[in-house]
């Protein structure tokens, strides 16, 4: 074993107990407690701090510190790391979200390719429970950072893209935006080949390639990314929802503002919309306000809900 595969295998050693006696550290690495020690210098020159105890009985551990260095995972911790950002990029708060995205965006390049297939199945195999999500498409973790690195570092991306009616396309766009409305995310881009901006599903591209060519920004139509994804979907025939809900925005935001255009009415209710093909992701988020709700649309959606109240209120007392 060389010097660097030692270090890292003593650095994965370290992070998976709390405690290492000395000696039991140069039997796990086959070496002398001499090697040993100068093993752990080397990981405390990259960053890491190791801390010791002399002595008879003397040991190691990893102690926390100032910043976070570098981490070394085995295959089933990188493929648990992948599936649990996802979760927090599609189901959590605004920053936590944009947190998500931005880690998501440093492991899965590294990963290798087989566990990039296992985080693929998993993904496409899980059902949430208990989230705002009820969208089955499942995202490709690679098109969604390659997306995102693109729309940061202004490079063209190239990628395979099946719309609506089921057509498929080999697409080159200049990538401006990520847009999440409800449980979907979407790609605001201009469209090299239509010499049109225009908005993409996430879920439905694949094959995402960065192409390596940097460009000028241009402007989005209208100045404003999440605005050119809603005008998009109201003219898509997509359900439009709105609902007067009796809160505040600062109540409610919160809550369901990572899903619905929140528009303040007065000091005590708001008017809240979305544009999803699933009207029952939107009674959920309804739900989640916790206040009450009136002037619903569409009707569909008033007829679920009065549905939904009548199942709970009959089983209320079972």
């Amino acid at each position: 074993m060389s010097t660097s595969q030692r270090t890292l295998r003593l650095l994965s050693l370290l992070q998976t107990r709390r405690y290492w006696s000395g000696q039991e550290l140069a039997q796990r690495l086959e070496v002398s407690l001499r090697t040993l020690r100068r093993d752990v210098d080397q990981l405390r020159e990259l960053g890491y701090p190791v801390q010791a105890e002399r002595g008879v009985g003397g040991g190691y551990q990893l102690a926390a510190g100032a910043a976070l260095p570098p981490l070394v995972l085995d295959d089933e911790e990188a493929v648990a790391l992948v599936i649990g950002l996802q979760s927090t990029i599609h189901g959590g708060q605004n920053t936590l979200a944009d947190a998500g995205l931005r880690a998501l965006s440093k492991v899965v390049p590294v990963l290798p390719a087989r566990l990039r297939q296992r985080v693929q199945a998993l993904t496409a195999s899980t059902v949430a429970l208990h989230t705002q999500q009820s969208a089955p498409e499942p995202v490709d973790p690679q098109v969604l950072v390659v997306f995102a690195q693109g729309c940061r570092d202004r490079e063209r991306v190239a990628f395979d893209y099946c719309d609506a009616r089921g057509m498929a396309s080999s697409r080159r766009v200049e990538p401006a935006n990520l847009v999440s409305v409800g449980n979907r995310y979407y790609l605001v881009a201009y469209d090299l080949d239509r010499a049109d901006w225009r908005s993409f599903r996430v879920d439905r591209a694949e094959n995402a390639q960065p192409r390596a060519l940097r460009f000028a920004p241009r402007e989005i139509p209208g100045g404003d990314a999440a605005q050119f994804v809603r005008a998009g979907l109201r003219g898509s025939g997509h359900p439009q929802v709105s609902a007067r809900v009796h809160a505040s925005t600062a109540e409610l935001a919160p809550r369901v503002g990572r899903w619905f255009e929140i528009q303040p009415l007065d000091e005590h209710s708001c008017m809240l919309r979305s544009e999803n093909a699933d009207l029952r992701w939107a009674a959920f988020g309804l739900a989640l306000c916790e206040a009450p709700v009136s002037e619903v649309q569409p009707t569909e959606l008033r007829d679920l809900l009065a549905s939904w109240s009548s199942n709970l209120s009959t089983g209320s007392g079972v």
